[in-house]
């Protein structure tokens, strides 16, 4: 039988007995089983099919072929040697530019919010746009060669080629477009860490003589390190990811990367006998590419002994 349950007021209410079915203790799983049901069709399904197709041959049946013909894809170690210089490069070029901007306008200086406003204008641009707006900038007859022409730079007929030279050179093309449109990302999430330091803590460094690098230094970035940390992993991760900017200027196969070759193999060679199972490989490479890259900078930076020490 139902146990009575006595409330205020004088009344009493029954207890649903044990293994009865109880509306009101089902509604928390009712509630999230719309998105549990969405992550199972769209994320984790997909996701299952792709892990077993690159373990499955051409002609069905288990096998690690896939993951030996990638690394024997001509496009391979350049994609990971390109992939490693724009994350290297990448993050730490918008990291330092990124702090150094959200220090500038955490000073609260007149005209700090119109500075902000404008230092936001490039993340609120679409990825395509942005690299359409590269694309037809960079170009020899591109609006960036007509600017510096009208400015005085450029004799009459006098053009900058860009988009040729070294691939090294072209990286850090890339680099320089990935970080203008990035920079505003990473100093927003910085700025959020620096305006929650309460000023308690920098005026008591002053107070006791430090100077601004040794506040800076000392109890800044040690306070803000988990935002730091956070703002570094999620750009690390996207930097691995890119590829967009990459192909709308360069084509395919001329400046390869990881994600590119993913694009490649689904979308330019769909026709391919193992096309499929080559971008699945692929996939599984670059999946753990960042996991390991992840788990190397929290283990770097201290991240794990932070939370056992807490626990």
């Amino acid at each position: 039988m139902s146990e009575a349950v006595a409330l205020e007021g004088g009344g009493v209410a029954r207890a649903p007995k044990r293994g009865q079915f109880s509306w009101k203790a089902a509604t928390p799983y009712l509630l999230i089983a719309p998105v549990i049901i969405y992550y199972i069709f769209f994320w984790l399904r997909p996701v299952v099919e792709l892990v077993i197709g690159s373990f499955t041959a051409v002609e069905g049946g288990f096998t690690l072929q896939n993951f030996g013909l990638v690394l024997q894809d001509p496009t391979f170690w350049p994609a990971v040697r390109n992939t490693t210089i724009i994350v290297v490069f990448s993050v730490a070029l918008e990291f330092v530019v990124a702090f150094l901007l959200a220090l500038l306008i955490n000073e609260k200086f007149p005209g700090a919010s119109a500075f902000l406003f404008v230092a936001m204008l490039p993340m609120a641009l679409p990825a395509m746009a942005v690299a359409a707006m590269w694309q037809t900038g960079l170009t020899s007859h591109g609006w960036i060669n007509s600017l510096l022409y009208y400015m005085g730079f450029l004799e009459e007929g006098q053009k900058i080629y860009f988009l040729t030279g070294s691939d090294l050179k072209n990286l850090f093309l890339i680099i320089f477009v990935d970080a203008w449109t990035v920079i505003p990302s990473v100093m927003i999430i910085l700025l959020a860490g620096l305006q929650n330091l309460p000023e308690e803590a920098k005026e008591a460094g002053y107070v006791f003589g430090g100077t601004w690098w040794t506040v800076l230094r000392k109890i800044i970035v040690p306070m803000v390190k988990p935002t730091i940390q956070t703002a570094v992993i999620l750009r690390l991760i996207a930097a691995i990811q890119i590829w967009l900017i990459i192909v709308m200027l360069f084509g395919f196969n001329r400046l390869p990367v990881l994600v590119e070759r993913i694009v490649y193999y689904t979308d330019e060679v769909p026709g391919l006998y193992n096309s499929y199972q080559m971008a699945a490989s692929y996939t599984i490479v670059v999946s753990l590419v960042v996991s390991i890259a992840a788990i190397a900078f929290l283990q770097v930076t201290g991240a794990f002994r932070k939370q056992a020490e807490d626990v």
